[in-house]
């Protein structure tokens, strides 16, 4: 199933180029207006179904979340510095991202007009005040707020409610059973929205090349070419980290979860990786009682190559709008990337739900989505193996603090 709708990916976006370059080649530019302004139906469609998921899925993630991580507190020490770890590494991923975004500027290329504000231009600041932005972030109403996808005062709520679930004696299971309900519930109709965007993809690529030409593409491998080169980044620092902390072992721990991390590529999924992943580093050294605690929680919360690419992409967004965000913008983008990623472990095209509810967040034009759904599954590709890459490294430094690398026998040489 994951081969035929990787194939209807790439037929949409052969397809998209091929009628967006007749168009613009053998219509005129009022004539090739109009077919975009048609083909923007559709994309105005899956645009909607994106942001009509996002409040319900962000509180029952998070709530369920939050709630769950009672567990890791009993066990103390060994949770405490798993989360260490993975807020270190989720700062260093998202701060690559904009340090990478802003040195090679993959959106520039683009121009495009935006919708709301004259190009070039900066967001509002005129109410971005201290005062502003604290009250602004607690809900005076959970249903306005969901009403309006306000993303930070719906994680604001989750947290509380998660904590007061997670803090009653009996967890209040009716309660919890019906928020993992929902957010079961959610994850199937996420799945059923992203099976239309095959069409999305076809109709944002025929309208932006009918009316921009080909010579949009070379943006796009800009930006592709400039993601992978993040992850390349990223991927250095983790293996040297590991080196550093385990010694040289940890070469060998790169080699073991070679497998794993070319089938989480090939699937574009880190949690179809999950189980090889588990029983490599058992092999490695990690001991049982850390890897089966740290990688399932490392995949609810240490995505790093997904919290690179949100970063990465919304700041592409920006730029091919002309918009300059200011640096306490893009700082707040850091620190609302790093929650909001926290509650979309295993929610298919996660990132896509995320970077929508950072674009309402800071009024940044909706239809730059549309932008990157050509080349989403391409890079989640990446940022899925980045993240088995990530979660193993965690381990690997967990059980070195805690003492629990447990080095194999050498196996017996046969005579």
């Amino acid at each position: 199933m994951n081969r035929l709708f990787t194939a209807f990916i790439v037929g949409a976006m052969v397809l998209g180029i091929a009628v967006g370059w007749g168009v613009n080649q053998y219509a005129d530019a009022d004539q090739a207006k109009a077919v975009a302004d048609n083909l923007s139906i559709i994309t105005d469609v899956f645009l909607r179904l994106i942001k009509m998921i996002i409040a319900p899925l962000v509180f029952a993630t998070l709530v369920a979340g939050i709630a769950h991580m009672e567990d890791a507190a009993t066990i103390g020490r060994v949770g405490v510095k798993a989360l260490g770890w993975f807020i270190t590494a989720s700062i260093v991923s998202l701060t690559i991202g904009l340090i990478m975004s802003h040195l090679l500027h993959p959106g520039s290329g683009l121009a495009l007009p935006n919708p709301d504000l004259a190009a070039g231009a900066t967001v509002d600041m005129s109410k971005f005040t201290l005062k502003e932005f604290i009250t602004h972030v607690v809900p005076k109403s959970i249903v306005e707020a969901m009403a309006n996808n306000e993303i930070l005062q719906i994680v604001i709520f989750s947290v509380f409610v998660g904590t007061a679930v997670a803090s009653i004696d009996d967890r209040a299971p009716a309660v919890l059973a019906l928020v993992e309900q929902i957010a079961a519930i959610m994850l199937k109709v996420t799945g059923y929205v992203m099976k239309t965007a095959p069409l999305a993809i076809f109709a944002a690529l025929a309208a932006t090349i009918a009316v921009q030409g080909l010579d949009i593409l070379a943006t796009y491998a800009k930006f592709v070419l400039g993601f992978y080169a993040s992850l390349g980044i990223l991927w250095g620092l983790l293996i040297g980290v590991l080196v550093l902390i385990v010694g040289a072992r940890g070469l060998k721990l790169v080699g073991a979860i070679r497998q794993p991390a070319l089938l989480a590529f090939s699937t574009a999924s880190s949690e179809a990786a999950y189980p090889r992943t588990l029983e490599e580093l058992q092999k490695w050294g990690v001991s049982r009682k850390v890897a089966s605690f740290v990688l399932p929680l490392g995949y609810s919360f240490n995505l790093d190559g997904s919290m690179m690419y949100c970063t990465f992409a919304v700041l592409f967004i920006a730029q091919a709008y002309g918009i300059d965000l200011t640096i306490g913008q893009q700082i707040t983008m850091l620190a609302l990337l790093m929650v909001t990623s926290k509650g979309m472990a295993g929610v298919p095209r996660a990132s896509l739900v995320v970077i929508a509810a950072t674009l309402s967040y800071f009024k940044l034009p909706e239809a730059g989505l549309i932008l990157i759904l050509a080349v989403d599954h391409l890079l989640d590709m990446g940022r899925s193996a980045t993240n088995v890459v990530g979660n193993s490294v965690a381990a690997a430094v967990v059980a070195k603090w805690e003492g629990q690398i447990e080095v194999p026998e050498p196996e017996p040489k046969v005579a």
